[in-house]
C-alpha cells in the first residue's frame, strides 16, 4: 500500500505537468523486500516462502524527445535532439530543456523561475532590453554569445524542471528551434490509466487487510468464549 501511494504522489506530479514545456516524465521501478520461511513452530517443517513487501525501488526519468511546439516567441527556444540548456541557479549550475526564456528587468536572459541563462563560455547573457533577438541553429544569438548546450550523463532531477549531472561535449547534429518549445513528455491519458491502476490496487490490498482484521476479530472473540 505505501509502495502503491508513492507510485500514486509520481503520477500526480506527471499529470500536474502535462504542459510543463520540456518536462520528463518518470517511471516507478518496484522490487520486493526479499521472501519470508514460514515453518511449522512445533515441527520445524518448513511450510514455503511469502513476500514480505514491495518498495518503490527507483524513479526512471523518460529522457526522449518529446513533439515540438510552434509558438513564433522570440524567447521560446526547443532542442531539436539531446542536449540540455545550462542555466545559473542558487546552488550551481543546473540543466534544462524548457527553453522558455525571456528577459529581466536588467536585459538578463532568464528562465520563466528567474534562473540566469549561461552561454558556451559559462557567462550570464545580457541583451539590451526590449530587443527581439535571432537565434540561430547553432545557438548563435545575432550580434552576441551562443547558448550553452552540453550532453548530460546521470542525469537526475532536481526541481523546478532541472537536471544535475555530469556535462559533456555539445551534442553533435542537436540545432537550435527559436519560435518552438519543446512539449511535455507526459501522456496524460496513459498517466490517468496508470492512476486508476494503482488506485485499484491500493484499494485490494486495503481490503484484504481488513478481511484478515475480521477474522483475527472473529478467532479472538471465539477464544474469549471457550
Amino acid at each position: 500500500m505505501l509502495a502503491e501511494l508513492s507510485r500514486q504522489d509520481q503520477i500526480a506530479n506527471d499529470l500536474a505537468n502535462s504542459s510543463t514545456a520540456g518536462y520528463k516524465a518518470d517511471r516507478s521501478a518496484q522490487a520486493g523486500f526479499g521472501d519470508l520461511l514460514l515453518e511449522n513452530t512445533r515441527t520445524g517443517t518448513p511450510i514455503g516462502h511469502v513476500g514480505e513487501a514491495v518498495k518503490i525501488d527507483a524513479l526512471v526519468t523518460d529522457l526522449s524527445q518529446a513533439p515540438l511546439k510552434q509558438t513564433d516567441e522570440p524567447f521560446d527556444v526547443a532542442l531539436q535532439g539531446d542536449g540540455f540548456f545550462e542555466v545559473q541557479t542558487p546552488q550551481g549550475v543546473r540543466y534544462t530543456r524548457n527553453g522558455q526564456l525571456e528577459l529581466d528587468a536588467n536585459g538578463g536572459l532568464v528562465t520563466t523561475t528567474g534562473y540566469a541563462v549561461l552561454d558556451d563560455t559559462g557567462k550570464s547573457i545580457t541583451l539590451q532590453p526590449g530587443t527581439k533577438p535571432t537565434i540561430g541553429a547553432d545557438g548563435r544569438i545575432e550580434g552576441g554569445p551562443r547558448l550553452a548546450v552540453v550532453s548530460l550523463t546521470n542525469a537526475a532531477k532536481q526541481g523546478d524542471n532541472l537536471f544535475t549531472g555530469t556535462p559533456g561535449a555539445r551534442p553533435a547534429g542537436t540545432e537550435v528551434k527559436q519560435g518552438f518549445l519543446e512539449g511535455s513528455g507526459v501522456d496524460a491519458a496513459r498517466a490517468m490509466v496508470d492512476m486508476i491502476t494503482s488506485m485499484r490496487a491500493y484499494e485490494a490490498s486495503q481490503r484484504v487487510i481488513h478481511a484478515i482484521d475480521e477474522t483475527l476479530g472473529k478467532g479472538i472473540a471465539a477464544g474469549g468464549g471457550v
